[in-house]
């Protein structure tokens, strides 16, 4: 093979490794997403059940 088939072989590969990790990256975006919207909406529906809380600290005497 000469230099200029070699450069491009290169640059093909390159460019396949770059698409791969952007793939990766925008999965990994999307199931931050999910996870985060999953835990909002989890917080919203507790938030208006009737649940007591227990007090954190005691109460003065």
């Amino acid at each position: 093979m000469n230099e200029i088939a070699l450069i491009q072989v290169r640059t093909d590969e390159l460019i396949r490794q770059a698409d791969h990790e952007r793939l990766v990256r925008e999965a990994l975006r999307g199931r931050r997403a999910a996870r985060l919207e999953a835990a909002r909406k989890e917080a919203e529906s507790e938030s208006h059940t009737r649940r007591h809380r227990r007090l954190r600290f005691l109460r003065a005497a």
